[in-house]
C-alpha cells in the first residue's frame, strides 16, 4: 500500500480541499455520513483502500476490490435538495475526465443518469446521499467508485446488468488509486466551480456532448412501468427526456437499457 502522507503521491491536489485516507471502511459514503454528523462540512474527500459494504444505486451492492478507487466527496452546497441532485452530473463529468486521462484514446461516454462508459462498458458508478434542513441541503456525500484494477465479470453481475470493464482491462495497466483520486478531486473542483458560476445548463451541455445513444431509441424501466422512446434530451434537473409514441415523457429516475 502506498504511504498516504507522502507528498509526491498527491502532487496536483486542489488547494482548500481536505483528504482522509482509510485502510478499510464499510463504505466511504457511510464514513462521510458519520463525519457530517460530527459537524464536518467539507469539502473533504474520503478514500478507502478496502470497502466491506460498498453500495450502488437503489441499494445494490458495489464491488470494490483493493486496487480500485472507492471515494466520497463530502460538501455542503447552498442548494435545495432538488437542485443538489444535479451534482451527480458533475460527478459523471469528472469521472469522464479521469478516464480520459488514464485511458488516452479510449471512447468515453455517459449512460443516463450518471454511469461512465469506457469503450462501451461500465467502469464507474456514482451515488449521492444527503441530509437536509427544511428544503436546503445540510450536507451532501458524492460517492464515486471507479474500476481501476478489476471489474465484475458477467457471472457476478445481475441479470440484464450492463457489461463492466476496468482501466486495466482496457489499457493493460492499473493506475494507483491515489493518482486517480487526485485527478478526480481536481476535476470535481472544476466542474463544481462551473456549476456555481454558470448553473446546471453548462454541465448539461457538456454531458450531452458525450451522451450514449442520444437521438436513438432506448428503454427506461421504472418501478411500475417500462417506457421506450427516443432519447431526446436531459433537462436542467437531470431528468431523462424521451419522445414516445404517446408523447414526450420526462423521467426523474429509472434504469436505462439499450435494446
Amino acid at each position: 500500500m502506498a504511504d498516504p502522507d507522502a507528498s509526491d503521491i498527491w502532487e496536483g491536489w486542489p488547494q482548500g480541499v481536505g483528504r482522509l485516507v482509510l485502510d478499510e471502511t464499510d463504505s466511504t459514503n457511510a464514513a462521510a455520513r458519520r463525519r457530517a454528523e460530527e459537524g464536518e462540512r467539507g469539502p473533504l474527500w474520503i478514500m478507502a483502500y478496502r470497502q466491506t459494504a460498498g453500495r450502488g444505486r437503489r441499494g445494490r451492492g458495489w464491488s470494490a476490490p483493493e486496487g480500485n478507487l472507492a471515494a466520497t466527496l463530502l460538501i455542503s452546497p447552498d442548494l435545495t435538495l432538488k437542485d443538489a441532485g444535479f451534482l451527480s452530473i458533475a460527478a459523471a463529468l469528472a469521472v469522464g475526465d479521469v478516464l480520459g486521462a488514464l485511458a488516452p484514446g479510449a471512447e468515453i461516454a455517459f449512460k443516463w443518469p450518471n454511469d461512465a462508459l469506457l469503450n462501451g462498458k461500465k467502469s464507474a458508478g456514482v451515488l449521492l446521499e444527503s441530509a437536509a434542513a427544511g428544503d436546503r441541503v445540510n450536507w451532501l456525500a458524492i460517492g464515486i467508485g471507479v474500476n481501476l484494477a478489476a471489474h465484475p465479470d458477467a457471472s457476478q453481475l445481475e441479470q440484464g446488468a450492463w457489461p463492466a470493464t476496468s482501466v486495466a482491462a482496457e489499457t493493460g495497466a492499473a493506475p494507483a488509486p491515489e493518482r486517480a483520486l487526485t485527478l478526480l478531486a481536481s476535476a470535481m473542483t472544476r466542474w463544481l466551480a462551473l456549476h456555481a458560476a454558470e448553473g446546471p445548463l453548462s454541465l448539461r451541455d457538456a454531458w450531452l456532448a458525450r451522451a450514449a445513444r442520444l437521438g436513438q431509441e432506448i428503454t427506461a424501466r421504472l418501478p411500475r412501468e417500462t417506457v421506450t422512446g427516443v432519447f431526446a434530451d436531459m433537462d436542467e434537473q437531470g431528468s431523462l427526456v424521451l419522445d414516445t409514441p404517446l408523447g414526450r415523457r420526462v423521467i426523474a429516475a429509472a434504469d436505462v437499457f439499450f435494446e
